[in-house]
């Protein structure tokens, strides 16, 4: 399948989880792929394992610089598809997030993907042409207790999402979001560890709290997430946009 051949996609928090695994779908759609994030080794490693995909570039930088980003993407070039994928969920009682916890969730899930898309919108409307995909979570959607920052912050990543799409309509560019629901990745690994810490449960029992969420008992792949941003990337689906998928097995419906 090569719907997205001469497509450069650039995907953040490309190293590992969810941004890898798009990185990989894209690639095998034909696109020419860049990973950026912090984990410069990570990305390295990722690059590796998509050897057999052609050349992919790897760029170190933290999203929530903004200079940083404006030099990474002025050295990955003129930008077809942006996966805004680089994210991180920290827990904590409302009553005990600070202004720093605040203000961290803010940055690294919101206002990167902000300093992302400003990044890489001026060569796509240039262009006519261009695909944006913000990876949220159903935590855009809808509640969920002690993580009051991380909430706020995916929820106002699917405004902004909203928001663009609107703006952008008319110029060749569409603006989507998808919205994972607890996906076997890192930071689920992080959430059951905490889980485990603050209540002495055991692994399975952690395990089980979080997957009753999803109606179908289990945990979504981050090949399923990615599947659904190549459908958002794809050629026949110029009509989606401002939308956010829930990828969830029907826990937003």
């Amino acid at each position: 399948m090569t719907t997205l051949a001469n497509k450069h996609a650039v995907v953040t928090g490309g190293g590992s989880g969810i941004g890898a695994s798009c990185a990989q779908a894209l690639a095998q759609a034909g696109a020419r792929i860049t990973l950026m994030g912090r984990d410069f080794a990570r990305l390295e490693a990722q690059r590796a394992a998509m050897r057999a995909h052609g050349d992919v570039a790897c760029i170190g930088v933290d999203v929530t610089n903004e200079a940083a980003v404006a030099e990474a993407f002025s050295r990955a070039g003129p930008v077809d598809i942006l996966v805004n994928n680089a994210g991180h969920a920290q827990a904590a009682p409302f009553t005990q997030t600070d202004a720093a916890l605040w203000q961290r969730m803010l940055d690294v899930n919101l206002t990167g993907v902000f300093f992302c898309t400003r990044a890489a919108l001026p060569s796509m409307i240039e262009r006519g042409y261009g695909r944006i995909v913000n990876v949220a979570s159903t935590a855009g959607q809808i509640g969920y207790a002690y993580v009051a920052a991380y909430c706020a912050a995916k929820h106002g990543v699917i405004g902004l999402t909203r928001a663009l799409a609107a703006e952008v309509a008319m110029k060749g560019v569409t603006v989507n979001a998808v919205c994972p629901g607890y996906t076997e990745t890192e930071l689920l690994r992080a959430s059951l560890d905490q889980i485990m810490s603050k209540t002495s449960r055991s692994e399975q029992d952690a395990r089980d709290a979080l997957v009753r969420n999803n109606p179908q008992r289990r945990f979504v792949q981050p090949e399923e997430v990615a599947n659904a941003v190549l459908w958002l990337c794809a050629p026949g689906s110029a009509a989606m946009n401002g939308q956010s998928l829930s990828v969830s097995g029907g826990e937003v419906t």
